[in-house]
């Protein structure tokens, strides 16, 4: 299993971290160590004083595939559900500055949480996905699948070019304005179809 996970997909996410917008998918890769379910408790890392929360839709793939072309891109993905790509912001900084990869920001221990996967038919209103993150009961974060700058299935086709899908891999599509900081005793929770698939406590 693997988690291939998309940066810079909102315009509105790249605006707020003054990023530029790239020409094509930005994909890095966090390690199967990564992943936390169960709704289990996050841990702030020892390495970061600055760990961030970002809300992302969360494909799961349910076919294997190399080079899949446009009109079978919907068929390696038939659930899907809200996760966290939670983000060392200072290691990443530090990282970029220096001109290093910033796995170790992004792909460390329990940084990819994800919730209860549900088939999409119960997830798309009017054909997209509307989703949303709270902070200790306050909204943070709400994102929109027509917001994307690529779709699930351009993701699907550009990644399976370098990759191959594999059954039971994540995808983590990227995620809206509004990351920001936790701080042990905070409770995440993301929501989508009127249900909450995950409650992340924060340690």
């Amino acid at each position: 299993m693997k988690i291939i996970c998309i940066g810079r997909n909102y315009l509105d996410h790249i605006k707020e971290l003054d990023n530029e917008v790239p020409k094509a998918p930005l994909v890095f890769l966090k390690p199967a160590t990564a992943l936390l379910v169960n709704n289990k408790a996050f841990y702030i890392p020892e390495h970061s004083n600055d760990v961030h929360f970002e809300a992302e839709i969360v494909l799961k793939i349910c076919k294997n595939g190399r080079h899949v072309k446009p009109e079978f891109a919907s068929g390696y993905y038939k659930e899907a559900t809200i996760g966290i790509d939670f983000t060392a912001r200072d290691v990443q900084q530090a990282c970029k500055a220096a001109g290093h990869p910033w796995e170790i920001a992004k792909g460390f221990d329990h940084s990819a949480p994800v919730g209860t996967f549900l088939p999409m038919d119960n997830l798309i209103t009017d054909g997209h996905i509307s989703f949303s993150l709270e902070k200790n009961g306050e909204t943070m974060q709400r994102g929109d699948s027509r917001k994307m700058i690529h779709s699930f299935d351009d993701i699907i086709c550009y990644i399976s070019r370098f990759f191959k899908l594999q059954v039971g891999d994540y995808v983590f599509t990227g995620t809206p304005a509004g990351v920001g900081p936790v701080q042990i005793g905070d409770v995440l929770t993301t929501h989508v179809a009127g249900q909450t698939v995950l409650r992340c406590p924060i340690k």
